[in-house]
């Protein structure tokens, strides 16, 4: 490979986005990009409508680099919005770039920063330490042809997510046709209060852990970042805590078929179902354990995933500077109060589903692997010849 290695700043510039505060946020205006809205992982959006530089203005086609807790290239697909803080909007005003193939060379890149720059647990780049990652930049017509191999392996990747997308929307379809939507009770079904359904579980301040407590291996600690968007649990990067710890507090030792809720911080609200035994786990502070009562757990995973119940539990404490949603408010909460049959033959149909999600899934791992082999030569100089 005889391409030319750069730093990155030597390609393109990168702008980071405004510092707004929570005392800036609007209903109206244009809106506020934030890392969640990239990711996904939140529905709710914010909204400017003051005067900032222009420089933060993002238009649709713009990529967008998050670079802090969650690393990640995306090309916006909306109409203008403002740029928030933590995220680099990216303008090719230095090299011949193509688009497409910077996309897939960045994400590469960040991929190779998470462990160069800090390590396995990095949570951040540097502006400085990015813009002097070396990256190798071939002749514009070999970035054409590298970005049209990797465009053809990404849709089929996509298509596959697309399915499995799918899946979970035909599922929520089905909870609205059996249960009407919970919060306008259209069904009229009676009320019942949360602990009916399910305990609280959390980890007392006093009984927090330190970095010391860590080990490399031992109980794993289930977080906000172990619980996806779909309601599963990614165990892909895990931490371990130490025996003496994690046997000080058994009431929040982790079992199958509990639900991991996230209590605080960006994706407040999502929630996850653990569908096989994890062995010795535990959880951190920022996420409480449900543990069905009487209730049956799928149905009680898609009845608190439901969107208008978890605008309702975001909200409840929002007013303060750092939004948290309360063991108390979690136990008080009035829910519908559907019978266990119905609930049973609920997850006897999802579950009909989910096999065949999980065929989805399989085939996509397959796309994932030919996607990043492909990757990985188109970097080296060994996909396209010159």
């Amino acid at each position: 490979m005889n391409w030319p290695i750069i730093p990155l700043g030597e390609a393109a510039s990168f702008i980071n986005g405004y510092a707004f505060k929570p005392s800036d946020w609007e209903s109206e205006g244009k809106e506020i990009i934030r890392i969640q809205n990239l990711t996904k992982s939140s529905g709710q959006s914010n909204y400017f409508s003051g005067k900032i530089p222009l420089k933060y203005l993002v238009k649709k086609g713009d990529l967008l680099i998050s670079w802090s807790a969650t690393l990640g290239i995306y090309e916006w697909e909306e109409s203008d919005a403002w740029l928030n803080q933590h995220i680099f909007k990216v303008v090719f005003d230095k090299k011949d770039l193509d688009k497409s193939f910077f996309r897939h060379l960045i994400s590469f890149s960040l991929e190779k920063m998470s462990y160069e720059v800090h390590g396995a647990t990095m949570k951040h780049i540097t502006k400085k330490k990015f813009d002097a990652f070396q990256i190798p930049l071939p002749p514009l017509p070999i970035q054409k042809k590298i970005a049209a191999i990797l465009d053809e392996a990404d849709k089929l990747r996509q298509l596959n997510k697309d399915l499995i997308a799918k899946y979970d929307e035909l599922t929520q379809s089905l909870f609205l046709d059996m249960f009407g939507d919970p919060v306008t009770n259209p069904k009229g079904w009676e009320k019942v209060v949360a602990a009916e359904y399910y305990e609280v579980r959390g980890r007392v301040g006093w009984k927090g852990y330190k970095k010391t407590d860590l080990r490399l291996e031992g109980a794993v600690v289930l977080g906000a970042t172990h619980v996806t968007h779909s309601g599963d649990i990614d165990l892909e990067k895990v931490v371990y805590l130490s025996d003496e710890k994690f046997e000080e507090s058994p009431e929040i030792i982790v079992k199958q078929n509990d639900l991991i809720f996230v209590q605080r911080g960006n994706t407040i609200g999502k929630v996850g179902l653990v569908r096989e035994d994890l062995g010795d786990a535990t959880i951190n502070p920022v996420v409480l354990i449900f543990r069905p009562v009487k209730a049956n757990p799928l149905f009680l995973l898609y009845l608190l995933m439901n969107k208008g119940l978890n605008r309702e539990f975001v909200n409840s404490n929002s007013g303060s500077a750092q939004p948290m949603i309360t063991q108390k408010f979690m136990k008080e909460f009035l829910f519908v109060n559907v019978p266990i049959k119905l609930q049973n033959q609920f997850a006897d149909r999802v579950a009909e589903i989910e096999t065949q999600k999980a065929q989805a899934q399989t085939t996509l791992g397959k796309a994932e692997e030919l996607f990043n082999s492909l990757l990985q030569r188109a970097f080296k100089g060994e996909l396209v010849k010159e």
